[in-house]
């Protein structure tokens, strides 16, 4: 049976995993009948966001036990995985992946990754394992890409900004909306735009449903 890593970077999307598409990529994966191995960094988050205000809060907590809320409390710390266990892995959305996992929403195309992850990522991708890239997460995989020497496709959805990003990075787009997916059949990379063009969580559920779908055909 095929084990699919899961990474999340925190619970809430203004400062760590897209709540929607987390549990919609753990349930399409349930539904498929496959393991899941839930990953996040132990390592506090870069800031934390009251969601009804948008406020910040002058507290810290920790990447880790935030995505246990998600996880119900079945995660691993991504220092701990056995990178050849994983026969796939998926990064969910939201805002707060590109400040904890990569800090593109800080340093924009300056930014850089956390160093377990993007080993972890260049593993699958030297590997031959597919990779799912959910929301804002592919511009975080182009730069991996660019880090590896290689082209490749995703998408950024319609949104100018995060596609002209993906594109300076030697990586091409392809625009498509929230219930569609983009198929990299050369490095074995699937991405979905979600929420950053989702109407819906329905819409974000297709996509997401779609995505699992192909990622697991190319196992």
């Amino acid at each position: 049976m095929s084990k699919i890593g899961v990474l999340l970077s925190g619970c809430g999307a203004k400062d760590g995993s897209e709540i929607h598409e987390s549990v919609l990529t753990l349930l399409a994966l349930d539904r498929a009948g496959v393991k899941v191995s839930i990953l996040a960094p132990n390592t506090n988050q870069y800031h934390v966001v009251d969601h009804l205000s948008n406020n910040e809060l002058q507290q810290s907590r920790n990447i880790l036990s935030e995505s246990a809320r998600i996880a119900r409390g079945n995660i691993l710390p991504i220092e701990d995985i056995n990178n050849s266990d994983l026969d796939a892995l998926i990064f969910p959305g939201g805002t707060g992946m590109a400040k904890n996992i990569f800090n593109y929403a800080i340093k924009g195309l300056d930014f850089t990754i956390i160093k377990s992850v993007e080993l972890l990522t260049q593993h699958m991708i030297n590997n031959n394992k597919p990779l799912g890239a959910i929301c804002i997460a592919p511009v975080m995989i182009a730069k991996v890409l660019q880090n590896m020497g290689r082209s490749g496709k995703l998408t950024g959805g319609f949104d100018e900004k995060i596609s002209s990003d993906i594109e300076s990075m030697g990586v091409s787009i392809d625009k498509v909306n929230a219930k569609s997916i983009v198929v990299d059949y050369k490095n074995k990379i699937v991405s979905t735009p979600a929420y950053v063009e989702a109407k819906s969580i329905n819409e974000v559920n297709e996509g997401i449903t779609n995505l699992v779908h192909q990622l697991l055909k190319m196992i």
